[in-house]
């Protein structure tokens, strides 16, 4: 009972504190923004297929031709079948290492001048891949509350975001109230909206290289069985000229029913995907997402009554028709002088002066409990360069606060800098070198309309805000009797 004790308790005090304190990602991962490498504190890896179950082909699942899934579809009866007989023997082999564990425990426990007998066998152990993941807890901890289900009974949730640059997808089960785990997930740069500026439609290469990110997504969220998912595309698949006709080919190749969300809901789904980084104290908050192909910008006035949603006090918000890849293509992305920068702000700055809610917050402005809230790529690099780190780490970037004048330093640090060493930045690399520069001009125009004393880095964004509305819908929260959703 010791050893359980020990392992229920630390994965009681690693759980998450926050809906992606830090997500881990899938093998495919190549997005650094998304937490590429960031174990989960407590929580096992992403997790893979079943051992000895091979990934169906593309349009075909189990042999069969595969069904569109739309986020209500479940794994195929086969495919259940194989899941539990492997959890069944997964359960007979821990039964018989954990015979082994627990007698070396009687020897020390009796060593020690504890009666053997009073150690007994766990009625319910945690998966397999949960104990290896967990290190070794110091005992005498207190035990965590019994009522907390077993991870396997878990309803469990997924979100897939086809943005115009990246395709992401996460995996999640609730855990205390306002909090979830993330057991699986995915991340690939895919360019989708490479060239779509120029020609308003999308690119072949650019569709294949979705289409099979976008399978392997579908295998992953096929292999589980989901009771609530939601597969989102934004701007690129919105101004396509070719955008309903690429998603019927994603539904016919990959299997997946995907959805075509309005810039407003995903302007709300940026902001519940980082309610947990906004402090009790906190007045005010202009969150801002720099996408590929748009930008949203939401402004938050918390002032009055505080809800549990920070979405619910939103007072304005817009969304620009620009992002890293339409502004870089349309001023270029890889010899980016002073003047071409300076212009790229510009162009963004006359776009914001256009939005006649941006005066929403006047009263705040200058109190030290307004701030910034960033949520792209652009912010997790620029936190990552300013932190000096050998490699992208999510832990340490996502809740970064940084002043106005370290701010400034990494935006002119980037803007001094050539392709090359753009490139040799290990938080920027091949894929952003292009991009990083444009997303820095959407930002400077951002600071200019709402100057701020500081700036909070987020490592989050839309599949966080869907697994969290997702889960607050289904009631998960309030029926396990840790609050109300």
């Amino acid at each position: 009972m010791l050893v359980w004790r020990q392992l229920r308790t630390h994965e009681s005090a690693c759980c998450v504190r926050s809906p992606v304190r830090a997500a881990p990602e899938g093998t495919e991962v190549e997005d650094h923004d998304t937490g590429a490498g960031a174990p989960e504190v407590g929580v096992s890896r992403a997790s893979p297929p079943p051992s000895g179950q091979a990934s169906p082909p593309a349009g075909r699942h189990n042999g069969r031709p595969v069904q569109p899934w739309s986020g209500h579809g479940q794994a195929g009866d086969a495919s259940q079948h194989q899941n539990g007989q492997k959890a069944k023997t997964r359960k007979r082999r821990k039964r018989r290492r954990g015979r082994k564990v627990f007698a070396r425990d009687d020897a020390r426990l009796a060593a020690a001048g504890v009666a053997a007998a009073a150690v007994s066998a766990p009625a319910n152990r945690p998966p397999a891949e949960i104990v290896a993941a967990l290190p070794s807890v110091a005992p005498g901890r207190p035990e965590p509350d019994a009522r907390r289900p077993p991870l396997q009974e878990l309803p469990v949730f997924a979100a897939l975001d086809l943005g115009t640059n990246n395709c992401r997808l996460l995996v999640a089960v609730p855990t205390r109230h306002g909090q979830f785990r993330v057991i699986d997930a995915f991340s690939r740069i895919v360019r989708l909206g490479e060239g779509l500026t120029a020609n308003g439609r999308l690119g072949q290469p650019a569709m294949d290289r979705a289409v099979e990110a976008l399978k392997i997504c579908g295998d992953k969220l096929r292999s589980r069985k989901i009771r609530k998912a939601r597969l989102i595309a934004t701007e690129a698949c919105r101004t396509a000229a070719n955008g309903a006709e690429f998603l019927d080919r994603v539904e016919r190749e990959a299997g997946l029913k995907l959805e075509i969300i309005d810039r407003q809901t995903e302007a709300r789904l940026a902001v519940s995907g980082c309610g947990s980084l906004v402090d009790r104290d906190t007045q005010g908050v202009v969150l801002f997402d720099i996408g590929g192909g748009s930008s949203e910008i939401a402004l938050i006035d918390l002032t009055g009554h505080r809800s549990p949603r920070l979405a619910n006090h939103i007072v304005s918000w817009t969304s620009l028709p620009v992002g890293v890849v339409s502004l870089a293509e349309r001023f270029g992305g890889r010899a980016v002088t002073r003047e071409i920068f300076a212009a790229m702000v510009e162009d963004v700055a006359v776009r914001l002066h256009a939005f006649d809610g941006r005066d929403r917050l006047s009263h705040v402005l200058a109190s030290p409990k307004f701030h910034l809230l960033g949520t792209s790529g652009t912010v997790t690099t620029l936190a990552g360069v300013h932190l000096d780190l050998d490699r992208y780490d999510r832990r340490r970037v996502d809740g970064l606060w940084m002043d106005r004048d370290s701010v400034d330093r990494m935006v002119e640090k980037l803007v001094g800098w050539d392709f090359q060493q753009r490139v040799a930045n290990p938080c920027i690399g091949a894929d952003r070198a292009d991009l990083v520069l444009a997303g820095c001009a959407i930002l400077e125009a951002i600071r200019a309309v709402w100057p701020s004393e500081r700036l909070r880095v987020a490592d989050r964004g839309l599949r966080e805000g869907i697994l969290s509305e997702l889960m607050a819908d289904d009631g998960v929260w309030r029926n396990n009797g840790r609050g109300r959703a």
